[in-house]
């Protein structure tokens, strides 16, 4: 099968693993979200996938973030993406206070599942479960994102320069808005033009959003 988006892919292993979940008596619960998009620290965060609670969903919905520069080999990566959306649908069957105490732990050892829980990684057991529900999965619709790259983000300008201008004359001069602040406008350099005018100080200037560029 083909699909023609991430989501649907990853919607599709996770329905194909649902009977896996149920027969180790930890069902899925029927309202599960998954994506691949960064989790809540963005692309400078380290956590691989992020599950959170369905109290926090307005329409009460477990949301399972991937994030999408994994440095898995291509060929890998369609199991890798298996075992991490596994391990964030442990989390929503178990419930997320249970955190990766020892229901949790019983879960993830059944599925096949190894390593520290925090951080599991697929075992063979698991690979072996999962490799026919990719197969009916089909070809992820994916591929890793390079975050090390350049961003489409407009960059943030550091300092404004402020301008300066003699309104005898026109000379004009450009500063920082803490020299202003500081020592007031520079004289204008021919004798007797006197102090400069310069652009209105706007408290809120410089400040910028702090929030990640799209």
């Amino acid at each position: 099968m083909t699909h023609d988006n991430r989501e649907s892919w990853l919607n599709a292993v996770a329905d194909g693993m649902a009977p896996l979940f149920e027969a180790l008596d930890a069902p899925l619960p029927d309202r599960v979200r998954v994506a691949i998009g960064f989790t809540s620290r963005g692309a400078k965060g380290k956590a691989i996938g992020e599950c959170w609670d369905n109290r926090l969903s307005a329409d009460g919905h477990f949301e399972i973030f991937i994030r999408p520069d994994l440095a898995h080999a291509a060929d890998a990566l369609p199991a890798q993406i298996a075992a991490i959306l596994a391990h964030e649908l442990v989390h929503a069957a178990v419930g997320i206070p249970a955190g990766h105490g020892m229901a949790f732990k019983r879960v993830a050892l059944g599925l096949g599942l190894v390593g520290p829980m925090r951080a599991t990684t697929p075992g063979e057991a698991f690979l072996a479960a999962v490799a026919p529900i990719l197969d009916a999965g089909g070809p992820l619709p994916h591929a890793r994102l390079d975050t090390g790259g350049e961003s489409t983000a407009p960059k943030k300008q550091k300092t404004r320069m402020l301008k300066c201008e003699c309104a005898t004359c026109g000379y004009t001069v450009r500063t920082a808005r803490k020299w202003l602040e500081l020592a007031g406008a520079p004289l204008c350099p021919i004798e007797d033009h006197g102090v400069m005018q310069h652009e209105a100080l706007d408290d809120d200037e410089g400040e910028g959003d702090e929030g990640e560029g799209g």
